[in-house]
């Protein structure tokens, strides 16, 4: 307890102030955002949305100094009880799962809560640690079939079961950028990448048949003008926020006076259409900035995993920063009509609890890194002299 108190006095004095300085500015300026998409008649009011995420916010801060006291090297002795904790909390999705009207089953409704939990988010903070813990204990032989399917038993793993039992792919889906990011940054052979595409290449016109039609035509419409070329079934979410994306010009509407975005005729427009919101209101200046603020803090991730001398906490940072950029990419993608659609916030900036403190906790992994950029777990088993 006492050496758990230290480290908490030492992230408070070393943790990485610059990263959660950057996060805050992003969050309030995700509030901003907020209360304007949410000010529209259909939600009745935005003070419920705006104390949601002020509250979210807050617990973030302080998960964000809790994760950054976290013992690497303790944590990564124990992955296998955090391997556990990952299938016993989305195999609660079997009796607590709720769609939250969204279509799949991802969030937890616990009677005595106010608030839906989705545990797929807190278990990618512990993947990111299992992962690096994995890679750590193979770091001499990286590329060797072992450590390469040791690792990847762990992605399938957490992916099956996330996909058996929410049907949420674009969640699961960020599993395997985090996979392929710290594979990449932790060293692993450029040939294993180019066996993957190989086999996903050979195998896809049979994954292709396990999609469902709504699947499908989100990925073909991309593709395939003749698809719904009226915008009237399959397109209409993409014609509709991409007119509002596209509305604001340069310097935008004005924040409560965007025109779709105030008449509540946009999908999702406080969720994972709030980029569109933001280039209705605020024109592609506040695009540009939001781009800005998002990849400043996946740099900033880059940037404390290169100083990182411990291979595992560098891997650390490098998942962190791809998690960001995957859901930046794709959330980003989807107002624009270059990415399917499936479902992911913009960091930090689109309303939602869980996502908020899990971003929150998760760079508070980088900011523990930034602390402790060597491996102390000497420490904790050399008796200290006594004169």
């Amino acid at each position: 307890m006492r050496r758990y108190l230290d480290n908490l006095k030492d992230a408070a004095k070393k943790g990485d102030i610059f990263l959660l300085v950057l996060c805050l500015i992003v969050s309030g300026f995700g509030i901003v955002v907020i209360a304007s998409a949410t000010s529209a008649d259909k939600f009745g009011g935005n003070i419920r949305y705006i104390a949601i995420q002020l509250v979210a916010v807050m617990l973030g801060v302080m998960m964000y100094i809790f994760m950054s006291s976290l013992d690497m090297d303790f944590l990564s002795e124990h992955r296998g009880a955090m391997v556990a904790f990952n299938c016993f909390l989305l195999l609660l999705l079997i009796p607590f799962g709720t769609d939250n009207n969204t279509g799949n089953r991802s969030w937890l409704d616990f009677p005595l809560l106010p608030i839906n939990i989705q545990p797929a988010e807190i278990c990618k903070i512990t993947y990111i640690i299992i992962m690096a813990s994995v890679m750590a204990s193979h770091q001499n032989r990286i590329s060797h079939p072992v450590s390469v399917f040791h690792m990847l038993m762990h992605l399938m793993l957490l992916f099956g079961l996330n996909m058996a039992l929410s049907r949420d792919m674009g969640v699961s889906l960020i599993f395997v950028f985090i996979f392929i990011g710290m594979a990449f940054s932790g060293g692993v052979s450029l040939w294993w990448f180019a066996l993957a595409i190989g086999m996903i290449a050979v195998c896809f016109p049979i994954l292709w048949q396990f999609l469902g039609e709504y699947q499908q035509n989100r990925i073909l419409i991309l593709f395939d003008d003749t698809i719904d070329p009226q915008g009237i079934n399959e397109r209409y979410h993409y014609k509709i926020n991409l007119q509002s994306l596209t509305g604001g010009g340069l310097t935008g509407q004005g924040l409560f006076n965007g025109n779709r975005t105030q008449g509540g005729n946009l999908f999702a427009q406080h969720t994972d259409y709030i980029f569109s919101s933001i280039g209705e209101e605020l024109g592609f200046f506040g695009c540009v900035l939001v781009m800005i603020l998002e990849l400043a803090i996946i740099a900033r991730c880059i940037y404390v995993g290169i100083r990182c001398q411990d291979y595992m906490r560098r891997v650390i940072c490098f998942g962190a920063a791809s998690a960001l950029m995957f859901q930046v990419m794709i959330n980003v993608g989807m107002c624009i009509g270059t990415m399917p659609v499936i479902g992911l916030t913009l960091p930090l900036i689109s309303y939602g609890g869980s996502s908020v403190v899990t971003i929150f906790a998760m760079l508070g992994l980088v900011s523990g890194a930034y602390a402790r950029p060597q491996s102390l777990s000497h420490e904790r088993y050399v008796q200290p002299y006594r004169g």
